[in-house]
């Protein structure tokens, strides 16, 4: 989209890493860039995390993993949540990757299809999405240990409730699954790091928290996002903006029209409840966000403006998502391809 700039800063992420980092004490920390570094360019964040340091990397799917091995070359682990897949034998042979094997059919797969090729194990600790669970894991545990996997990994699942019971739950579970094996083990993304050493084991896997996202509050802002305006216009009292007559102004108003809209990610639940801004200068959204614009108030501003942010310094992914009832996670992940993207920092 010409114009609508999303600016994704390199130095930060790796500063947020080397952080992180530290917070997992003895352990090793990798990094999760799955779904294309969560939104914001695996190809690029790759590199930038393994010249911070980073050894092992995580992604969701044997395809993401494949990408990232051409960006990365040789040396750096990948490891893929999903395991071996049907159709997934070649790739994973191909491009050295290493597959968290989830059930015992994946274990027969990759047994019969890539004897002696490395891979790693995901155990179910109570979150019920993807690993084995308790019995299938004794029945095959010895077999499996003894074709050396290169780590044995669990996932929380309220990491970012730091009270929640489940933690305490998950944790006795992983160590009565995995205590005494001479195997690498990790259980904490970046909500797990913070619930502090107890959880670091061997191998620890920092995700949002890189990319400036909530549990990691301390993270260095990772992206800033400007959209161009299109038109403004003057609206009388009474007057409506958008589909549905959704917003009627109640005095003499100035609207914006911004080039962006829930086709660049911003999602429809945004109308009404978020905002975007000029410096520290908040101006609210009007009438219903389309698929390629949205309204903005700019009555209060002296002069026309010519570019408005909405993730900046004054409004962080959280932020945003607190507006639009949602999470950062999926604020970072939907942002959409039409962005004119710049890197910034060393690593660009």
């Amino acid at each position: 989209m010409a114009g609508s700039t999303l600016t994704i800063d390199l130095d930060a992420i790796a500063a947020n890493w080397r952080a992180l980092a530290h917070a997992s004490g003895h352990a090793e920390a990798g990094a999760v860039i799955k779904a294309d570094a969560y939104g914001l360019g695996a190809s690029r964040v790759g590199p930038a995390l393994a010249m911070a340091g980073a050894r092992r990397f995580f992604v969701a799917l044997t395809e993401e993993g494949v990408l990232l091995r051409r960006a990365l070359g040789p040396g750096p682990e990948i490891y893929v949540f999903s395991g071996h897949m049907a159709g997934d034998t070649g790739s994973i042979r191909d491009h050295a990757l290493f597959p968290l094997l989830n059930a015992p059919e994946q274990v027969a797969r990759h047994q019969s299809a890539l004897p002696g090729h490395p891979f790693g194990i995901q155990l179910d600790t109570g979150m019920n999405r993807l690993g084995m669970e308790e019995a299938e894991w004794q029945e095959l545990s010895a077999d499996l240990i003894a074709a050396g996997p290169r780590l044995i990994m669990s996932h929380l699942a309220c990491a970012d409730e730091p009270d929640h019971p489940m933690n305490a739950t998950q944790l006795a579970a992983f160590r009565r699954m995995t205590d005494g094996l001479a195997v690498a083990r990790s259980l904490a993304a970046t909500g797990g790091i913070l619930l502090g050493p107890d959880f670091h084991f061997d191998v620890t896997r920092p995700g949002v928290g890189l990319y400036g996202g909530l549990p990691f509050a301390n993270a260095r802002p990772v992206v800033h996002l400007s959209l161009p305006v299109i038109q403004i216009r003057d609206v009388a009292a009474g007057e409506t903006v958008g589909y549905g007559n959704a917003w009627a102004a109640t005095r003499p108003s100035r609207i914006a029209t911004l080039a962006a809209g829930y086709a660049d990610g911003l999602i429809r639940a945004m109308t009404g409840r978020a905002q975007v801004f000029t410096g520290d200068t908040p101006c609210p959204l009007v009438g219903r966000v389309s698929m390629d614009m949205m309204g903005v108030d700019v009555t209060h501003l002296p002069t026309a403006p010519e570019i408005l942010d909405i993730l900046c310094p004054a409004q962080g992914v959280d932020a945003l998502a607190e507006a639009a009832g949602t999470i950062g996670y999926e604020i970072l992940t939907a942002l959409g391809n039409r962005y004119e993207r710049s890197y910034t920092g060393a690593a660009a």
